[in-house]
């Protein structure tokens, strides 16, 4: 592990971005840019957003990052046939020379910017990206096979690194980029609005591969994706456009990012079921009260130790207070505190494994979602209970992966989240950095 400060490595393992030809929609062969954009493929709440999204435009991204059909061959053979389809109507365009990708999202009071490149893969051991989640084989499976068919990065990773703040470096130049007019402007469904520049100038991009060189990063979003990336590169003979993969990098000193928690629907346990295993485990108290206040109440609860909200028989029940003998019992002590007092880590050690006996990388027993009121909805719709979260701090994650330390899968959500369908990176020989 890297033993480097905070922000910085030694310049020859830090992060290397390189420019790339962006592979981007033709504003005039669509009907509008938002209509074709998507959040990234594992927050789309399927079937309802999917749906949503298919029938927004019918050259919506997420035809190409969620193709539909009734095996995985079929899915990714559809996927590869309608991005050559589009490339060949044109729909789809590769610019012109490479470059790297000023990307901004505005909206709800929060402004951030970052630049979007093709970030040379390094493995964790050489402590330039570092991932602060568990990931599940099975979807990087998924996802490899996605890129293989489509040889193509469909959207990018969400990685953020502690830059100095300041006007110099490649924050000073994602400033002057963003008083220029950009590549494209538009406004999402959910209020952020989106702009995108090119920085083509080779001083420039000099300047930002040497500011970036000095640092670090870590996995905000998309830790499948990057294992998918360390996967495919290990599968390609060096040198090859498969040593990089899509990113967006944003400094965090500058714009920092909001750390949301990811919520767990489990599919085949009743609430009932659930409250009646942790009798005398947990302590329980009922809340007749709306999601926004039971949240309050879980944020309030969570202060003072490992808290969780169940739902879905149209009330919500908040456990904390947990046995400290269940959870000597059932909490890995080979780990640092901050890691053993973590709520995800007492959900799946404790709850999950010992107390409900859910296998968490089974799609059929239990479901991630991001959207705390969705997570409810499919619960009381299905019969199934909703376990609601509360977020985890930035400098936790960030201070946990500097020591190797990964948390449980989908442990948190950081964002904004890039939209998917504004830049895309194909790996055919134009765009090889």
């Amino acid at each position: 592990m890297n033993t480097a400060g905070p922000g910085d490595v030694p310049a020859h393992t830090g992060l290397e971005l390189a420019p790339f030809r962006g592979l981007r929609y033709d504003p005039d062969r669509v009907g509008s840019l938002a209509a074709v954009t998507s959040p990234p493929y594992d927050v789309v709440v399927r079937p309802d957003g999917l749906h949503q999204l298919e029938s927004a435009d019918p050259h919506n991204i997420v035809r190409l990052i969620l193709p539909q059909a009734s095996d995985p061959e079929a899915r990714n053979k559809q996927a590869a046939e309608t991005l050559h389809r589009w490339l060949a109507e044109g729909i789809l365009t590769v610019d012109a020379e490479p470059g790297l990708y000023v990307y901004e999202q505005r909206g709800g009071g929060l402004l951030q910017r970052g630049i979007i490149g093709a970030l040379r893969v390094s493995h964790p051991s050489d402590g330039v990206v570092l991932p602060h989640e568990d990931v599940m084989p099975h979807v990087v499976a998924d996802r490899a096979a996605l890129m293989r068919a489509t040889s193509a990065n469909l959207e990018p990773l969400l990685l953020t690194y502690r830059g100095n703040g300041s006007g110099t470096g490649a924050t000073a130049i994602i400033e002057r980029t963003a008083e220029r007019p950009p590549l494209l402007c538009t406004t999402t469904e959910d209020g952020f609005s989106h702009r995108l520049w090119a920085v083509t100038d080779p001083a420039e991009l000099a300047e930002i591969r040497t500011d970036l060189m000095r640092h670090q990063a870590l996995i905000a979003d998309g830790h499948h994706r990057w294992a998918t990336y360390l996967r495919l590169r290990a599968e390609h003979t060096s040198p090859s456009p498969w040593d990089y993969g899509l990113v967006l990098l944003v400094d965090t000193v500058r714009y920092p990012l909001r750390v949301r928690a990811i919520h767990r629907l489990l599919h085949r346990l009743p609430v009932a079921d659930a409250l009646s295993a942790v009798t005398g485990l947990f302590h329980v108290r009922e809340l007749r009260v709306s999601l926004t206040q039971a949240l309050d109440t879980l944020a309030d609860a969570a202060c003072a130790g490992n808290a969780f909200l169940l739902a879905g028989d149209g009330a919500f029940h908040l456990l904390d207070q947990p046995s400290p003998e269940l959870l000597a019992r059932t909490v890995p002590a080979d780990q640092p505190l901050a890691w053993r007092t973590l709520d995800a880590t007492v959900l799946h050690a404790t709850l999950l494994e010992n107390v409900w006996n859910i296998p968490e990388d089974s799609p059929e027993h239990i479901a991630y979602i991001h959207d705390a009121a969705a997570t409810v909805e499919k619960a009381e719709r299905d019969g199934g209970t909703a376990v609601l979260l509360h977020p985890v701090r930035e400098d936790v994650v960030r201070e946990l992966a500097r020591q190797g330390v990964t948390m449980p899968r989908k442990s948190t959500s950081f964002g904004p989240k890039p939209a998917s369908g504004l830049v895309l990176r194909t790996l055919t020989p134009p765009a090889v950095p």
